[in-house]
Formats: C-alpha cells, sequence, structure tokens
C-alpha cells in the first residue's frame, strides 16, 4: 500500500524546492554579475592599451620625414593593431562564453535540485 503523504508534507516539499530553485536563481545571477564585471575590466584594460598605442603611433608618424616612412609607419601600425583587435576579440568572446557557461551551470544546478527534493 502507497504512503500518504499529508498537504502539510506537500506543502514543505514545495517550499523547499521553491526556496532551492530561488537559491540557485541567485546564484546564477550572482555568477553572471562576476563575468559581466570581468568582462567590462578587461574591455577597458583593452581600451586604455589601444588609447596609448594610438598616441605612440601619432607621436612617431608626426616625426616622420619622408611620405615612405609615413607609409611604412602607417602600415606596421595597421598590422600590429589588426593583430591586436583579433586576439582581443578573441579573449573578449571566450569571457563572454565562459561567463554564460558558468551561469547557465548554476542555473542548472539549482532547478535539478529544486525537482529532485
Amino acid at each position: 500500500m502507497p504512503e500518504k503523504i499529508s498537504t502539510k508534507d506537500t506543502i514543505e516539499r514545495i517550499n523547499a524546492a521553491t526556496s532551492d530553485a530561488a537559491n540557485g536563481m541567485q546564484q546564477s545571477y550572482a555568477v553572471g554579475l562576476k563575468g559581466v564585471q570581468d568582462y567590462n575590466q578587461k574591455w577597458l584594460e583593452f581600451a586604455q592599451a589601444n588609447t596609448r598605442t594610438a598616441m605612440e603611433f601619432w607621436q612617431k608618424l608626426s616625426g616622420a620625414k619622408s611620405p615612405s616612412e609615413f607609409i611604412e609607419l602607417s602600415t606596421n601600425n595597421a598590422q600590429r593593431h589588426l593583430t591586436t583587435l583579433t586576439e582581443q576579440t578573441k579573449e573578449l568572446g571566450e569571457l563572454a562564453q565562459h561567463a554564460t557557461f558558468e551561469a547557465f551551470e548554476q542555473f542548472k544546478t539549482g532547478l535539478t535540485k529544486a525537482s529532485r527534493d
């Protein structure tokens, strides 16, 4: 004969599951927020580095003594800039992907725990 579950037990289980789900979402948001903060910090770091590099380039360019030196400086800068932006974009993409994955894992863990109880 199956065990009877009282209304009180059912309500307690629902409350516990709801609490677990809410805690899981809260942890997911916290992890997501940390990921956004890390992303923004890295973006600002890159922006500052790119600004310094641009200022250095303009200083070198202003000292160019011939059209060929101007073209050489411009070409070298464009190549370095493209390489740097490619690397920075890749790193920012990896940060965003990692943050999204971690937040989703926290959310999934919370829902799984809530549904088991």
